[in-house]
């Protein structure tokens, strides 16, 4: 045991050089934004000059790939089971490993990989709709897993599992948010041990409890600190032992039944941006304080315009929210101000994969497959529609010049 602990720390020391290149460690990119500022992409995706290559997955799944230097990490089921797949630059496959059985989606736009992995350079840890939480090195090796369904709380979600794993520099932690006994768990990167779990639990009218948010990470004053938004709450907590710091309430005044929260907060600076209302209202939460600080930190609120399911993109102090029917709003994340509202093609077919801006241009599919780029740098203007084929659920990455798409059946692979 001995030697395998030492073994296991020089793999990590010497690992950690790469912990630094996390072009696309998770969903939402490398500052949990959703955007880039920097590289060229292409606007038609139909050229086929555009695309670098098509690669066909072994199931369907809506996760979004995280991504290394020289590394793309993908889960989907693979022969009835839970899978997470290696690809190369090239869209080569570099490996594959299954885990423990699938667990189909029982929505439209679901999959038992609706969770997307994440990477910390070290490791990539993923979770499936089954309740299983996995661990493995680079080289796809299983380090460790465990069932949180089975070990702490039945999943009673009306959907599927959407809620992605986040890392801190200790911990990987996933929300369980439901009804009966919601939760927080950390578990040690490397070994799995449970370091701390922590319940949340909040009363709410019927399915306001319910949430497939993913939570952030954020550095405050050389501390990290976890920032949760579900059961309409925004929390922080120490990424310590799971302590909260703060909550911020007033989401329902009303107390609405079905007020669930599916699209995940986005944060910038010092403000959370958070979509709720089903859709219909959208709030910047001020991120500091202690105790309940629903009535001194919500700076300001829109009570007309929202985001059910796509998250919001913060992007040079605005933050960009695509509604479900197609209408794009630009938003002054300080503030509140409206900057401009535009839309999209009106459609039968509404919008799930939450948008991305690089270099300027916006990228937000709909869930026929249809991906629009729109040119978002001063104002809105749509420069394209790419009819891909199949359903889109994933988000799109933006790395270094090349641009990632990920259907329910391929992952596809776009450059200049």
């Amino acid at each position: 045991m001995r030697l395998y602990l030492a073994l296991l720390a020089l793999f990590v020391l010497a690992a950690t050089a790469m912990a630094a290149d996390l072009p696309w460690p998770r969903w939402r990119g490398p500052n949990d934004s959703g955007s880039v500022a920097d590289g060229k992409y292409p606007a038609n995706l139909l050229d086929e000059k555009k695309l670098n290559w098509k690669v066909k997955l072994p199931g369907i799944g809506c996760s979004t790939p995280a991504v290394l230097s020289d590394r793309i990490f993908v889960t989907c089921p693979v022969d009835g089971h839970n899978g997470v797949i290696a690809l190369d630059w090239q869209g080569k496959e570099q490996w594959r490993t299954k885990l423990g059985e699938e667990r189909r989606g029982k929505h439209r736009n679901g999959s038992a990989a609706n969770s997307s992995p994440v990477t910390d350079g070290n490791f990539i840890f993923a979770y499936f709709k089954s309740g299983e939480l996995a661990t493995l090195d680079l080289s796809g090796k299983l380090l460790w897993t465990t069932n949180l369904q089975t070990r702490f709380a039945k999943d009673t979600l009306y959907w599927d599992v959407g809620t992605s794993p986040i890392v801190t520099e200790k911990a990987v932690i996933v929300a369980t948010m439901h009804s009966g006994e919601s939760y927080l768990a950390a578990f040690e990167k490397a070994s799995g041990e449970l370091l701390w779990k922590v319940s949340r639990n909040y009363q709410t009218p019927v399915e306001g409890d319910h949430s497939y948010a993913t939570p952030i990470v954020v550095k405050r004053d050389g501390r990290e600190i976890l920032l949760v938004w579900g059961a309409e709450h925004l929390t922080a907590h120490s990424t310590d032992d799971g302590k909260t710091l703060w909550s911020c309430g007033g989401f329902n005044p009303d107390r609405k039944g079905n007020w669930v929260q599916v699209a995940s907060a986005v944060v910038d600076g010092d403000m959370a941006v958070v979509p709720y209302g089903r859709g219909a209202r959208i709030a910047g939460i001020k991120l500091d304080g202690t105790g309940d600080v629903t009535a001194t930190h919500r700076v300001w609120t829109h009570d007309d315009l929202g985001s059910f399911v796509p998250s919001p993109v913060a992007y040079q102090g605005n933050v960009y929210v695509v509604r479900d029917e197609g209408e794009v709003v630009c938003l002054n994340i300080k503030t509140g101000a409206t900057v401009w509202i535009d839309r999209l093609p009106k459609n039968r077919n509404k919008y799930y994969a939450s948008p991305m801006i690089a270099g300027g241009r916006m990228y937000a599919p709909r869930e026929d497959g249809v991906v629009f780029v729109a040119d978002v740098q001063d104002g809105f203007k749509l420069v394209s529609e790419n009819d891909m084929q199949e359903r889109i659920i994933a988000s799109p990455v933006a790395v270094s010049g090349k641009l990632l798409i990920r259907g329910e059946e391929h992952l596809y692979c776009f450059s200049e």
